[in-house]
């Protein structure tokens, strides 16, 4: 009976280190939460972003009525005409900002490269969306 007793302590302590270790702590000793979703990611933590690029990848593509660029597959980025750059700033200028970052990787998961310009300004879309 006593080891039983002395067993159940025993698994008692370990599991309660295990929970304790398994968060981490901060400086201000409040145990911090893993992250919930990628909305969250902010680009300091590397296992966040990497999830985050696991996720993306293993999700369904995303259509923003923008099929008609499906046309632009495998193309290099500097090698759009300023008439094939419109479709994508067309595209862009659509949709809330708040899609952006779901647009671009729904045209990396069909292959197709950002124009130069339009990628500037998508990148400075998604920092806004993320402050």
């Amino acid at each position: 009976m006593l080891y039983l007793v002395l067993s159940l302590i025993a698994i008692v302590i370990v599991t309660a280190a295990i929970g304790y270790f398994s968060y981490g702590k901060d400086g201000d000793d409040t145990i911090v939460p893993p992250i919930a979703n990628c909305a969250t990611c902010t680009g300091e933590n590397d296992k966040c972003e990497l999830d985050c690029k696991l996720e993306a990848a293993t999700k369904e593509i995303e259509y923003f009525d923008d099929e008609e660029l499906d046309a632009y597959k495998g193309r290099a980025a500097e090698s759009y005409s300023d008439e094939e750059i419109g479709d994508f700033e067309y595209v862009l200028e659509t949709m809330k900002p708040h899609e952006v970052a779901d647009w671009c990787r729904s045209l990396v998961m069909r292959g197709i490269n950002l124009p130069e310009q339009v990628r500037d300004e998508a990148i400075m879309i998604i920092n806004d969306t993320r402050k």
